[in-house]
């Protein structure tokens, strides 16, 4: 692993319009056997994400895997990575600090350890995706689109009972598919709903717009059938950024009205097709349930956001937190968000650092959403998917999902990798 300053960026290619590229292709270079292997273990990555029913899981296996080869092969840390290193090393310090005291109590180390290494993830994908980023970007993406077609099929089929023993993927008659719980299967599929989206715009034949919309249509429907109502919060915000900053960074007019037409469409078959999923009786009475806004494990004293306020006020007087899962020993269930999860699991550096490295990121990504990379459709589809995931993260605890963290590495890899070199001569007249 060799650490790089931006200076030294590979990829200084003209950057065209960003609708230009979703749906092209471009002639690449000679892959070595080196890079070959590794953009199959990206792919593999990207593809076993989608199935976490047993821990640990497949992902994990090939990740360490992974970070092993490419550490050995080729892994460069750009310099403008420092700042989630530093972020991501207090978090964890953080969290270590907080589990001596209870390193004793059940599964508490576990917890933590799972912790310091989905972090690691992050920064891993961003190293890899700052380096041969069109392609390896390309591989990763490939690998989550399959992953959440297989997955979303999976769902459909277990939650109409044609698949044998579909009760496996089935929890509290929701879709959870090869997930543990459909709370998390369902926001897994917006990253990908949305690349196809932005597939589906850019797409300059009809082959290629017929074949995004009937895979927008499959996670559509494995999506409905979680009936999360954060995951369809998260894919209806997470969409609307994607779209709005997609027009807003598109210079042509007439692919503005392209986006403005294809998305009016969109919203109205798959409106179309919710209500045909909706007609299925065993679809609309589960739909009428989850619907309601609050449920009753969300309120009273007890409740989600009663313990969200009971949690706030114990922040200031905890320093250290409570300890990793300890705070259910009290409200008898964990914070249900995880702002309030990092101060409680790992205390005020832990907490300080989870909300400085959301706020970084964000702002950071928002504004290079507007460079113009080769890649920027794919960037500003994975920034809206991690805009979703931070406005779930305050009704649920993202602290052990492993597409957020994969979602982060590409927004921060996607930044490293995008961001201009300095000039090192003056402009010529």
């Amino acid at each position: 692993m060799t650490l790089a300053g931006t200076a030294t960026l590979p990829q200084r290619a003209p950057y065209p319009a960003p609708l230009r590229l979703a749906g092209g292709r471009t002639r690449r270079p000679a892959e070595t056997a080196g890079e070959r292997l590794r953009l199959v273990l990206l792919w593999l990555i990207a593809f076993t994400s989608g199935f976490v029913q047993v821990e640990p899981a497949p992902y994990e296996l090939i990740t360490l895997v992974a970070i092993v080869i490419y550490m050995l092969t080729g892994l460069t840390l750009r310099a403008t990575l420092l700042p989630l290193v530093a972020l991501l090393l207090v978090q964890n310090l953080g969290y270590i600090a907080s589990l001596m005291p209870v390193i004793e109590q059940p599964r508490t180390f576990i917890w933590t350890a799972v912790t310091c290494f989905l972090s690691v993830t992050t920064l891993f994908f961003a190293m890899v995706l700052s380096q041969n980023t069109e392609r390896r970007l390309d591989i990763l993406i490939r690998g989550y689109i399959g992953a959440a077609l297989v997955t979303s099929a999976i769902a459909v089929l277990a939650f109409f009972r044609v698949l044998p023993n579909s009760d496996q993927f089935l929890l509290y008659a929701r879709a959870s598919s090869t997930f543990k719980d459909p709370n998390v299967f369902g926001p897994f599929l917006v990253l990908p709903a949305l690349v196809l989206i932005q597939r589906l715009l850019a797409g300059r034949t009809l082959r290629t717009t017929l074949a995004s919309a009937g895979m927008i249509l499959v996670i559509a429907a494995g999506l409905l059938l979680t009936f999360s109502r954060g995951a369809w919060g998260h894919f209806t915000v997470s969409a609307a950024v994607m779209l709005g900053l997609t027009y807003v960074t598109t210079r042509s007019a007439s692919d503005r009205f392209r986006i403005t037409l294809l998305s009016t469409v969109g919203v109205l078959v798959l409106a179309g097709f919710v209500v045909v999923l909706l007609s299925f009786d065993i679809v609309g009475e589960m739909f009428k349930v989850r619907a309601n806004l609050v449920q009753d494990y969300d309120a009273g004293e007890q409740g989600r956001f009663g313990r969200h306020i009971a949690g706030l006020l114990m922040v200031f007087e905890l320093p250290w937190g409570v300890g990793p899962l300890q705070f259910s020993k009290e409200f008898h269930y964990e914070p249900h968000n995880s702002f309030l999860s990092a101060f409680m699991n790992g205390g005020w550096l832990a907490g300080t650092t989870w909300v400085a490295l959301t706020v970084v990121t964000l702002v950071v990504g928002l504004k290079h959403a507007f460079v113009r990379t080769p890649w920027q459709p794919t960037f500003i589809a994975a920034y809206a998917a991690f805009v979703g995931e931070v406005g779930e993260s305050y009704i649920i605890d993202v602290a052990h999902w492993r597409h957020y963290f994969l979602i982060m590495g590409i927004v921060w890899g996607l930044m490293a990798a995008g961001r201009p070199a300095p000039s090192r001569a003056p402009p010529q007249p």
